[in-house]
C-alpha cells in the first residue's frame, strides 16, 4: 500500500447517519438477521408512466448527447413556468435558473458559491446531517440554531436566530418543509426569518424538495415569494426525486438571481456536465403533464401516516410528533430516559427494526428517533409493529 496522504479537508468530513447505520445493517444481515427498514427517504411508487415513455421516446430520438451546462432550455423554460405558476414569482430561463445532477449538487453549488472560508452558515436544527459535509468541503463553519418542540411540531425561534448571527455571516440554509422534522414553516414564521436575513445581508439557500408531499391544510410557501429582497437573497433548491419518484434519475434544479446562478454555473462546469439530455426531456414531461399523479402519491403518503400513527398510539411514554409533510415522522421518547442512539441501537439488534436517532441531526434533536414512510406494504406493516414492540418493551 502507498502513503499517500489524504487533504486536511476530508478528515472533516463524515458518513452521514443513513450511511453509517447501513454499514451496521450489513453486518447484522451477514449474520443472518434480516432487520427491516424504517429509515430511508426513497420513495417505493413506480416513476409515473407517462415520464418513463418520454424518457424512452427521448433515447429513440438519439438524445444521448452532451447536454447544455447549465441545462437544456425546454427544461429550464419548464421550471420557470412552473414556479411562476406555483409561487407567483418568474425566473428568467436564460440566466436564473440551472439544471443540476440532484438537489444534493444544487446545494453543494449554492453553498460553494456563497461561502467562503471561515464565515458563519445558520442551521436550523434539527437538520439533514449532509449538509455539515458540503459546508466542510467550502470552509464554512456552521452555526446552529436550535429549535424546540412547541405544541407538538419543531419550532425556530426568531430571538435565537437573530443572536446567532454575526458580522461574518454568509449564508442561512433553511429547508422546509423541514427534514426531519416534518415543519412546513409558516408565512409569519418565514416573514420573520427572512427580515433577520435582511438586516444582517443574510443570502438563504432554500431546499424544498419536500413541497410535494404535504398533509392537512398546511400550504408550502418558498421564501423567495414573500418581497423582492427575500427574491433577491434566496436561492431555491428543488428536485424531481421525491415529487415524481425519480430518486435515481438524479435531476433538480435551482432559481435565484442572475448573478448567484451564474457563480454556480461556474461551480457546476467544475463537477458536472448535468443530468443527461434524455433524462431532462423526462424532466420536462413530469413538470408539464398532468399533475395527478403527484396527487395520488400524496394520497398514499398520508394514508400510510395514518397508518403509523394508529400502530404507534398509546405507548406508555412515547408520542409521534405528527409530521406536516414529508416521508419521516419523529418520535418523542425523552421521557423513556435513554440517549437516542441507544434506542435505536436497541431497536436494530433486539427487534429487527431499523430507523434514525433524532441527534443524528444534532443536539437539538435527541430524544426523538425519525421513522421513515416512504415504503409501505409489509415493509411498513411489520417495521412499524417491531417499533412498537421495541418500544413498548423499553417504556415497560
Amino acid at each position: 500500500m502507498t502513503n499517500l496522504r489524504v487533504s486536511k479537508r476530508i478528515a472533516q468530513l463524515r458518513p452521514t447517519a443513513v450511511n453509517a447505520i447501513l454499514a451496521e445493517v450489513r453486518e447484522l444481515t451477514a449474520r443472518g438477521h434480516k432487520p427491516v427498514s424504517l429509515m430511508r427517504g426513497e420513495p417505493d411508487l413506480p416513476t409515473p408512466s407517462h415520464i418513463l415513455a418520454e424518457a424512452q421516446a427521448a433515447l429513440a430520438r438519439g438524445r444521448t448527447a452532451y447536454p447544455n451546462n447549465q441545462g437544456e432550455l425546454e427544461l429550464r423554460a419548464a421550471v420557470s413556468r412552473k414556479l411562476e405558476s406555483q409561487t407567483g414569482v418568474h425566473y428568467s430561463p436564460e440566466d436564473e435558473i440551472l439544471i443540476t445532477t440532484g438537489a444534493t449538487l444544487g446545494v453543494y453549488a449554492a453553498v460553494a458559491a456563497l461561502v467562503d472560508p471561515g464565515t458563519d452558515v445558520l442551521l436550523p436544527e434539527p437538520i439533514y446531517d449532509a449538509y455539515h459535509s458540503v459546508l466542510a468541503l467550502a470552509g464554512g463553519e456552521p452555526r446552529s440554531v436550535p429549535a424546540r418542540v412547541v405544541d407538538g411540531r419543531f419550532t425556530m425561534d426568531p430571538r435565537v436566530l437573530e443572536q446567532a448571527c454575526r458580522p461574518n455571516t454568509t449564508a442561512l440554509l433553511l429547508n422546509t418543509p423541514w427534514n426531519p422534522t416534518g415543519t412546513v414553516l409558516r408565512r409569519g414564521e418565514l416573514e420573520q426569518i427572512m427580515a433577520i436575513a435582511q438586516r444582517h445581508n443574510v443570502a438563504v439557500i432554500s431546499d424544498e424538495i419536500y413541497e410535494a408531499t404535504i398533509y392537512g391544510d398546511c400550504q408550502h410557501l418558498s421564501p423567495a415569494a414573500l418581497s423582492p429582497d427575500a427574491r433577491n437573497r434566496t436561492i431555491v433548491v428543488n428536485s424531481f426525486s421525491k415529487t415524481y419518484a425519480m430518486t435515481g434519475w438524479r435531476l433538480g434544479y435551482c432559481a435565484g438571481p442572475a448573478n448567484l446562478i451564474q457563480a454556480m454555473y461556474l461551480v457546476l462546469q467544475q463537477s458536472s456536465r448535468g443530468p443527461a439530455t434524455f433524462v431532462q426531456d423526462a424532466g420536462v414531461a413530469a413538470l408539464s403533464g398532468s399533475q395527478e399523479c403527484v396527487v395520488r402519491m400524496r394520497s398514499e403518503y398520508a394514508r400510510r401516516l395514518q397508518q403509523l400513527r394508529e400502530r404507534l398510539a398509546d405507548i406508555p411514554r412515547v408520542h409521534v410528533l405528527v409530521p406536516e409533510a414529508g416521508f419521516f415522522a419523529m418520535v418523542d421518547v425523552r421521557e423513556l430516559g435513554v440517549t437516542s442512539d441507544e434506542i435505536r441501537r436497541r431497536l436494530l439488534t433486539d427487534f429487527g427494526v431499523v430507523v434514525v436517532h433524532g441527534a443524528a441531526y444534532g443536539p437539538a434533536g435527541e430524544g426523538t428517533l425519525r421513522i421513515s414512510f416512504a415504503k409501505g406494504g409489509a415493509a411498513l406493516t411489520t417495521g412499524l409493529e417491531r417499533l412498537r414492540d421495541g418500544l413498548t418493551a423499553l417504556g415497560g
